[in-house]
């Protein structure tokens, strides 16, 4: 029986010794690397907080004392100290979650894994401990560098740095990177902290020079605290969190436990906001993680735990065909930027960084400033490409709205991992991208359904000038190109199913990804004697005219989308059939207006009554009631 097997709460931690914690700290980095490797999930950032988390919850006590994780993703370490030590299922439908659940532990609190919001909620869970008078809990955030780079921390550390009555921890988990090397002036400044001894040294060599000449008493203290206040700036520029009026303690190795503890344990003591900055290595522990430039290991797919290497390649995906043709743009479009905040890889813009470095524009995480920033771009002549994850936009909309489309910018989005992206859970599932981007004026947005219709988009998408563009695509792979029989006013047939004298007509509308779905439902509805039609628009923002007319000439349209159906594409249809004067009713088909538990792409799907034998007996339902 390993220590790990010992550790079913917090405080259980209490009774060990430092050579103890060590080993524990060695036997929760094999059982991730084994665990992890099997299922996937973000390997490199909980090898990185092993000694962090134990320290953390050997000081402080969980869940009487708050514990916020920003993003959540490095929150595998506090699951397996507060009990959880099943990882079998992790990601899957009814597994744990890759974040925090306030479903799975009173020990988990934030469950959104969006960027830079802990210091905001752990400001206003402090400012409510003082209000309800527990003035004996403590609220504790870690955040890493990368989170650093968003204005909303930013946000908070000006509303925490003016309190002297709440007993909130920052501790900074340094480890020079997010998705991808962390930029900026933030990360220039931690790099001096990181980097600077002489500063902790010369007053180590102070402390020794009075404890042997002996200057007593008061004399003593402000010879040091003179020393101290005047050596800061130069050697050790910690002056951007003091000036702020926050105690600010180390750098701190973050793998030593002890160490770490220590300054815990003084910052808990002090009764007032405190910076505690850490230094700790990505991936640590597992030599592929270790040895990897590229930060592969941040977030895994199944591999082999002796190599690292995945136990299934990857097959040829959406976000490569965007990468490869947005290096082909780049070629031809000398006006043509890109913008990623702090994703490089993960979106696709690495290849068109490497050929065009002085037009690739890394903006840390900072959404809005990204879609701001293309706005000023677009304005002095260039044509900025900012490729993000679809639900990342959302962060954002205020900037799209008011910055990019008030102002007629030629900014192209394109966003990845649109629709339903599974695994990684509520907060990441890109459902929400056409219902609020419906309302924006002007704004096109166009919903691929294939290889050449996403090169395609992509090129009339930047294309235009005058207004905000935009091209959404799902996570994973692509198959095959999707026939096209003909097309009509613009509108792409995809199939048409049903004998041709069929007294019921129907219109099936696919959206992008969810095409192939339509298809093979039309081909169950055909074997029923309905004549159906599919039709695939590849640009469904602003809504094809030739649509709502075709629309007309069937008994019912059903849309199938992989977004939201209450306000989606398949809702704006049926506004504009009504207002047409139309009697065709329209069905729209999507996701409901609900947070996603995490699980597999396919199970969601069916969940959501979204396969093709789903939508053929919604039809044919809907065909009977109107009969």
């Amino acid at each position: 029986m390993g220590l790990l097997d010992r550790i079913d709460e917090p405080r259980d931690l209490d009774a060990l010794t430092p050579e103890q914690l060590t080993a524990l700290a060695g036997e929760i980095r094999e059982f991730l690397v084994q665990a992890v490797s099997r299922t996937g999930g973000h390997l490199g950032p909980n090898l990185g907080v092993v000694e962090l988390t134990i320290a953390m919850h050997r000081v402080f006590d969980s869940p009487r004392d708050t514990l916020v994780f920003d993003t959540g993703h490095q929150s595998y370490v506090h699951k397996l100290l507060t009990g959880r030590r099943d990882f079998s299922t992790l990601r899957q439908e009814g597994g744990l979650s890759g974040y925090p659940s306030r479903a799975e532990s009173e020990h988990d609190v934030v469950e959104n894994s969006h960027a830079s919001t802990a210091l905001s909620w752990a400001d206003g869970i402090a400012k409510a401990n003082v209000v309800r008078g527990h003035s004996d809990r403590n609220v504790v955030a870690v955040i890493g560098d990368g989170a650093l780079t968003g204005g909303m921390a930013w946000e908070a550390l000006n509303n925490i740095s003016a309190a002297r009555d709440r007993r909130l921890v920052i501790v900074v988990n340094d480890n020079g990177r997010s998705y991808s090397p962390t930029i900026g002036g933030v990360a220039h400044h931690l790099d001096t902290l990181r980097t600077t001894q002489g500063y902790e040294q010369f007053l180590d060599w102070g402390k020794r020079t009075l404890n042997r000449s002996g200057p007593p008493g008061r004399f003593a203290y402000e010879w040091l605290h003179g020393l101290k206040k005047g050596l800061k700036d130069v050697v050790a520029p910690q002056g951007m969190f003091e000036d702020l009026g926050m105690k600010y303690m180390g750098p701190v190795d973050g793998h030593d436990e002890q160490a770490v503890e220590r300054a815990l344990r003084v910052a808990k003591s002090y009764g007032a906001p405190v910076i505690v900055h850490v230094i700790t290595e990505k991936g640590r522990g597992y030599r592929p993680a270790e040895e990897d430039v590229a930060d592969r290991f941040h977030g895994i797919g199944p591999i082999h735990p002796e190599t690292g290497l995945p136990i299934a390649p990857s097959r040829f995906g959406w976000t490569k065909v965007f990468a490869d043709e947005m290096v082909q743009i780049g070629r031809r479009r000398p006006d043509v930027v890109a913008v990623t905040a702090a994703m490089l890889q993960p979106v696709g813009l690495l290849p068109f960084s490497q050929e065009f470095p002085d037009r690739t524009f890394d903006v840390g995480i900072a959404e809005q400033h990204a879609v701001t920033s293309a706005a000023g771009m677009a304005f002095a002549g260039l044509h900025p490409v900012f490729a993000v994850y679809a639900t990342f936009l959302n962060r954002a909309f205020d900037q799209v709205l008011m910055d990019v489309a008030l102002h007629r910018a030629g900014v192209t989005f394109v966003l990845d991992r649109a629709g339903v992206t599974g695994a990684d859970g509520a907060s990441h599932n890109g459902m929400w991208d056409v219902a609020m981007l419906r309302i924006v004026p002007r704004l096109r947005l166009a919903a691929p359904r294939d290889e050449s219709t996403l090169r395609a988009a992509l090129r009339a998408a930047v294309d235009v000038d005058d207004a905000p563009t935009v091209v959404r695509y799902p996570k994973g792979s692509l198959g095959l190109d999707v026939a096209v029989l003909e097309t009509v006013d613009d509108l792409d047939v995809v199939a048409v199913t049903g004998p041709e004298d069929a007294t019921r007509r129907v219109l099936l509308v696919g959206v992008g990804p969810m095409t192939q779905t339509a298809v093979d439902a039309a081909a169950t509805l055909g074997e029923h004697g309905v004549r159906t039609t599919v039709v695939s628009p590849t640009w469904i923002l602003p809504l094809p005219s030739a649509l709502v007319k075709l629309a007309g000439e069937h008994d019912l349209v059903v849309t199938v989308e992989d977004g939201i159906a209450s306000g989606g594409f398949g809702a704006l249809l049926g506004e504009h059939v009504v207002a047409q004067g139309h009697p065709t009713p329209v069905l729209p088909l999507g996701l409901g207006t609900e947070f996603l538990d995490h699980a597999e792409r396919p199970d969601i799907v069916a969940a959501q009554r979204l396969t093709p034998a789903d939508v053929a007996g919604t039809a044919l339902a809907a065909l009977t009631r109107e009969s």
